[in-house]
């Protein structure tokens, strides 16, 4: 049985994954300070199906506490950690930068101080296609030039890529860095687009669409994002010496007016639409090149948009009694 440490356990995605783990019989440690960025009742009922389970410990505290960190996982053995925990949000970053550097990049620091402190060498970490800014270059590829970050979220994220080698090149700890493609489905977090428009259109309320509905997502469905985790911990667990960096995404753009069909149809109302302009951070297009995960990892996407889209509405009408 692998012990196996879960940041941002109660998340959208690593709720998901923690059950997947659960199931594919690991020891989970999980740790989340339920950020205040959406409500906790959601995040508590995400875990509530596995909190109970022998194999299942939560842990509630903040990973830029490196005291309290220190305290809490003292004597704690672990095989690797998945550090998906992080402040969200491209536009809020903005506002806040502060924020984001002390939750991502702090937090990562201590994790990192962390795992050499106590002989841990295996890592995957959550990155975000935000990095890729609005180059034109496309699909993005893990070779591409990524110095001109257009939100402090996405430079948190680079960042903290660039924490993780230095940690791997001194202290020989093995790291994947996951760039996440606009990772969707059921229990996803309210603020995105999906969600919000989902119920927006649902109970016939305007939806914001910022620019002409051009700009274009690269949507990954949640159980293709969490089988490419579970492919990189085999892969982690298989070699010596790693540090890559890998797109997790489903290499199929789809544009925001397309999006907006797509939801119209799976719930069987049209979208009032309100017209707005682009927001300082948005990039045109998310894009991913997956030639490498397929390689290295066996990874491949199988579902599709519009089967996302109708399992999400399916989900979100249950939850809400529609």
């Amino acid at each position: 049985m692998k012990n196996i440490i879960v940041t941002g356990c109660a998340g959208f995605i690593g709720s998901h994954l923690c059950e997947r783990l659960l199931k594919d019989g690991s020891f989970v440690i999980g740790i989340d300070n339920f950020d205040p960025f959406y409500s906790r009742s959601i995040k508590e009922s995400n875990i509530n199906k596995f909190r109970n389970n022998p194999n299942f410990k939560f842990l509630e505290f903040d990973l830029s506490n490196k005291e309290e960190l220190n305290k809490l996982l003292k004597g704690t053995k672990a095989d690797l950690i998945i550090h998906l925990a992080g402040k969200a949000g491209v536009r809020p970053s903005i506002e806040n930068p502060e924020d984001y550097i002390r939750a991502n990049i702090i937090s990562t620091q201590n994790i990192l101080s962390f795992m050499k402190d106590n002989g841990i060498k295996k890592l995957a970490f959550a990155s975000s296609s935000s990095i890729y800014g609005n180059t034109k270059d496309t699909p993005f590829n893990e070779e591409q030039d990524v110095n001109k970050p257009i939100s402090p979220y996405a430079f948190t994220k680079k960042a903290c890529e660039l924490l993780n080698y230095t940690y791997h090149a001194l202290y020989d700890i093995d790291i994947l860095n996951l760039r996440f493609f606009t990772v969707f489905g059921p229990r996803q977090r309210p603020d995105l687009a999906i969600h919000k428009f989902t119920k927006l259109i649902i109970n016939n309320q305007e939806i914001p669409m910022f620019g002409d509905g051009t700009t274009s997502r690269d949507y990954t469905y949640f159980e293709d994002t969490i089988n490419g985790i579970c492919l990189s911990i085999e892969y982690l667990f298989q070699h010596k010496k790693v540090y890559e960096i890998i797109n997790l995404g489903n290499n199929h753009p789809v544009k925001l007016l397309d999006l907006i069909a797509t939801i119209e149809k799976a719930t069987g109302k049209k979208a009032k639409i309100k017209q707005l302009p682009m927001q300082s951070g948005d990039v045109d297009i998310t894009y991913a090149n997956i030639d490498k995960a397929k390689k290295l990892l066996g990874y491949q996407p199988k579902y599709s948009f519009e089967e996302g889209i109708n399992n999400f509405v399916v989900w979100y009408k249950q939850i809400h009694n529609q």
